[in-house]
């Protein structure tokens, strides 16, 4: 009684109490109570209590119904029947409400049936004690129609702590008993305020994989009530649930499955036709309007395959969907984007005419398919470009709304994409192209032209670019001659940017595209003048144009230079922000790699001056003002150094230019190397550096090496892991940077693996743990004859150890596969001769790592990391044959039996054994996942097994 007392005024304090610190500690002692033994009893006493009020009843029934779900194994065997009996009793009290009580009720007997066999309810299992009850007892049928409801939902609920064989069996055991359910609903049939609880629960049923004939389905009286229904003026919810439900059952399978279930098809097709025209009634409720499109929108992705046979029937339907997709709005018109797709995939995909035989054929079918349904796809690209339309009062919008509106533009661009697939990009831009005539002809006489149109034209004409032929010249030069017509406002400026850019292909394909060039740059240069949006699509624009017209810009490079050194020099007439102003850098780079070796050296001069400049008047106002500096004053530029390094592909020309700079870098990294946002901008320069310049980076990369081992010792910047991973990847195999190389790995591994000594200093250093075990699997591939034989390779496999159940993704990721690259090593030519060695290092640590990884299959990590943690397993698996397969098999039996079953062992045992030697690999994953799953299947059974299998107490040796 104190305890039930002490909930009631916890759940009073929680709900009503003005402090928010005291409604806090409530809700915390709420929430520990839950996890324990004496919430059974005090759940179940207070919902029998009469006295107990709505939020008592609420919250004593949530409850009760996660202990049975999460928790059931708390109780003793005995507990079964006064548990079911209690709930029973409860179904029964509040079977007139509060209707969020009894379905916590209805969810928790539901829960208990997933738990308990069939033969412990009796005869037939609980469909058949349900129907006892609702004999016995029919003025209470309304409490277990919902039961019955929710009893097929809960096959699938993951949240109850069920073994995966019991939730198999009871899945079995429901599918068995459909005819009696069934049975019990048409009785209920006969109670007329029932029938849409009634249906409701048989759409329930219908989601069970239930294998009913369609022949029996068709003529069943749930399906003609189900089917009447929606010709009555009130249409039901349920019935559009059961019908939505038949038409996914029909289909399910294959198109073999579909012609089983032809006499259903034949029953629900019609009726759901005969509602077409409702589609465009005003005068019904838009949510009736909905419910239909559904129907419609639910028959055309069931029935694709059969649709695109293009035969009337079919076509009776797609004409349907056109209606859909012409709604005004948009959640009722967007259902049918899926069927497009669909369809566009079947009429375009090869594989749906196998059948056909020789390749004659095919081309033929296809060719007939394509036209039959040419009409309705040209109808869709002028039913959908509305949609994209600014609405009149854009600027007033929400972040929220705005955000949506980008959504359904995205949504409307891919349906173009999928109507441009099947009519061919060049006939589809010839439809818009006329709609974009339309929008600027339209208001030609008004001064104030009404952008919106013109700028909806725009959007749909570049999202499909991609399929517009690169020759196509009949209407883009007339596109293109229009856009400098076109008013400066600053939205539509910003898309006719961007459809500049998404068209640069073309501009370097077309016989026009040189005489073009000049009016399309100036269009570029007022959009870097408008607005911070408008320079940002100019600038991705201007990108896109000297990638893909570079031979043709080499002539033009002073007036590409005027447009970049404006950007960069941060001119007042240019509004481009920083980040965008690196696609500037990046196409004046691309342009450069067209150039002669002297003529690239000179550009890059000129790319690097105004770049330059502010660095170097940074580092001459001295040490302590440069290193008080923000470190975006200095990331600005380095950034752009990068950008020139990686896109200025002249690898002898990039040596040099680093050559010459890194005096400047050098006193950036001595002065900034405890900042880590300048060294990862430094560091990325860096890399690109070696990625471009290969072997002509001579002396630099010493200089660079030694400046990062020496810095790293000091401030632990993980990105001088990083840029090291990637000097591995290029000098790796070079013997003449053995030394260098050997000493760097050595000093940064060592020094690593004294930051990294236990799992706290993992978690606390997730960035350096990362690139620590990336830059050792880059040895492993790279530079094995210096890593391996090293020193630091014991202790890092030792670190490693410590860290697999880190939290951080990346850094445990990371650490997962460097262990499976050492296991790997017999798999690459270059790695055998080390065998020996790995050996002596994995074999007396095996049983350890071994038992890490269970534990890390079975809850110390994450359930999204088990596929990567079972590869790592695998691997050692394969190398370490019965050695490794007798230390899983040690490790998992030392898992209690009241968590794993001897079966769920040994079939663990058994897939990975099979796996190892040879076999099919997704073999594993079934036996894998059963296995994390039973162990994480509640708190206390994962407490269990974390506990036995003890992972952080096993790294072997304490790391020196």
């Amino acid at each position: 009684m104190d305890l039930q007392n002490t909930v009631k005024e916890a759940l009073n304090a929680l709900y009503h109490h003005p402090d928010d610190a005291v409604r806090m500690q409530a809700d915390r002692y709420l929430q520990d109570f839950q996890r324990t033994l004496d919430a059974w009893q005090v759940a179940d006493n207070l919902l029998h209590d009469p006295s107990s009020n709505l939020e008592t009843l609420i919250f004593c029934s949530q409850t009760l119904r996660s202990k049975v779900q999460r928790d059931f194994e708390e109780l003793p065997s005995t507990a079964f029947r006064p548990l079911r009996d209690s709930l029973n009793t409860l179904l029964k009290k509040f079977h007139k409400g509060p209707p969020k009580v009894r379905t916590q009720i209805s969810i928790a007997v539901a829960a208990l049936a997933v738990h308990v066999p069939a033969e412990d309810w009796g005869d037939g299992g609980i469909v058949k004690w349900l129907r006892d009850e609702m004999d016995s007892h029919p003025e209470y049928i309304p409490g277990f129609l919902e039961l019955l409801t929710v009893l097929p939902e809960e096959v699938l609920n993951y949240k109850i702590a069920a073994r995966p064989e019991r939730r198999r069996q009871f899945e079995k055991e429901l599918t068995s008993q459909m005819e009696v359910a069934l049975n019990i609903l048409t009785a209920c049939l006969t109670i007329s305020e029932l029938k849409e609880q009634v249906l409701e629960a048989f759409a329930s049923w219908l989601r069970l994989k239930h294998g009913i004939p369609g022949s029996v389905l068709s003529s069943h009286p749930l399906v003609l009530t189900a089917l009447s229904s929606l010709n009555s003026e009130l249409l039901s919810e349920a019935s559009v649930n059961v019908i939505s439900e038949l038409i996914h059952y029909t289909a399910a399978g294959n198109i073999d499955g579909v012609s089983a279930n032809m006499p259903l098809i034949q029953v629900i097709v019609p009726q759901v036709m005969n509602l077409k025209a409702q589609l465009s009634d005003s005068t019904k409720d838009e949510e009736d309007v909905k419910a239909i499109a559904r129907l419609f929108a639910d028959m055309g992705d069931s029935y694709v395959e059969l649709i695109a046979t293009g035969s009337d029937e079919s076509m009776l339907i797609v004409h349907a969907l056109l209606e859909v997709a012409s709604h005004a709005e948009y959640d009722i018109a967007s259902m049918t984007f899926n069927f497009w797709h669909s369809l566009q995939l079947n009429l375009t995909k090869r594989e749906s005419y196998i059948s056909y035989g020789n390749e004659a054929c095919i081309e033929a079918e296809r060719n007939r398919r394509l036209q039959v349904f040419r009409p309705a796809y040209e109808s869709l690209v002028s039913l959908v470009i509305f949609r994209v339309q600014y609405p009149e009062d854009y600027q007033d919008l929400s972040y929220e709304d705005l955000k949506e509106f980008k959504q359904t533009k995205y949504a409307v661009a891919d349906v173009l994409t999928d109507a441009s697939s099947v009519l061919g990009g060049d006939a589809t831009l010839k439809i818009l192209y006329l709609k974009l005539l339309e929008a600027v002809s339209g208001h030609s006489s008004n001064e104030h032209k009404e952008w919106r149109p013109a700028e909806a034209a725009l959007f749909c004409i570049r999202a499909i670019s991609n399929y517009v032929s690169v020759v196509e010249a009949e209407v883009m030069p007339q596109i293109m001659a229009l856009l400098p017509k076109l008013p400066h406002q600053p939205q539509l400026l910003q898309t006719v940017c961007l459809t500049i850019g998404a068209y640069s292909k073309w501009l370097d394909s077309a016989s026009c595209g040189l005489s073009v060039l000049p009016s399309v740059l100036d269009i570029l240069m007022n959009g870097m003048g408008t607005s911070e949006d408008c320079a940002a699509a100019a600038a991705l624009a201007f990108r896109h144009i000297c990638d893909d017209c570079r031979k043709k810009l080499c002539g033009c490079l002073e007036g590409l230079f005027h447009i970049y050194n404006k950007t960069v020099n941060g001119e007042d007439s240019f509004k481009v922000p920083a980040e965008d102003s690196l696609h500037l850098v990046e196409a004046l780079s691309m342009v450069v790699t067209e150039l002669p070796a002297d003529d690239a050296k000179r550009a890059l001069e000129a790319l690097c001056i105004p770049v330059i400049t502010p660095l170097q008047e940074a580092i001459a106002l001295g040490p302590e003002s440069l290193s008080k500096r923000p470190s975006r004053q200095l990331t600005v530029h380095i950034d752009r150094f990068a950008y020139i390094f990686r896109y200025v592909n002249h690898p002898q020309v990039v040596a040099d230019a680093i050559q010459r700079l890194w005096p400047m870098f050098k006193a950036i990294f001595d002065l900034r190397a405890w900042d880590m946002r300048t060294m990862e901008s430094l560091c990325r320069a860096c890399k690109y550096a070696v990625r471009t310049s290969g072997r002509f980076m001579g002396l630099t990369i010493g200089a660079m090496l030694e400046e990062i081992q020496s810095l790293y010792r000091q401030h632990h910047q993980p990105c001088f892991l990083y840029l090291s991973s990637e000097v591995i990847k290029i000098f790796g195999s070079d013997p003449s940077c053995a030394d260098y190389l050997k000493n760097l790995i050595e000093a940064l591994f060592q020094h690593t693996t004294r930051l990294l000594t236990n799992i706290q200093e993992f978690t606390a250093r997730p960035d350096i743990a990362d690139d620590c075990f990336l830059l050792a699997s880059r040895c492993i591939r790279y530079c094995p004859q210096l890593f391996i034989p090293s020193s630091v390779f014991p202790s890092l496999v030792d670190c490693s150890m410590i860290g697999i159940t880190v939290q951080h993704r990346e850094a445990s990721n990371s650490i997962l596969h460097f262990l499976a690259d050492i296991f790997d090593l017999a798999n690459s030519s270059a790695g055998e001769q080390f065998i020996p060695i790995r050996d002596s290092v994995i074999i007396p640590r095996g049983a350890s790592i071994t038992r890490i990884l269970v534990a890390s299959l079975t809850g110390a990590l994450p359930k999204s990391r088990v596929d990567v943690v079972s590869y790592t397993l695998l691997a050692l698996t394969r190398s370490y044959g019965m050695q490794a397969l007798e230390w899983a098999k040690k490790s998992v039996l030392l898992i209690p039996s009241t968590a794993v079953t001897d079966v769920e062992r040994s079939r663990f045992l058994k897939a990975l054994s099979d796996a190892a030697s040879g076999g099919d690999t997704n073999g594993l994953t079934v036996p894998v996942e059963e296995l994390s799953d039973v162990c994480r299947r509640n708190r206390s059974v994962q407490e269990i097994v974390q506990e036995a299998l003890r992972p952080l107490e096993l790294n072997m040796v304490n790391v020196s």
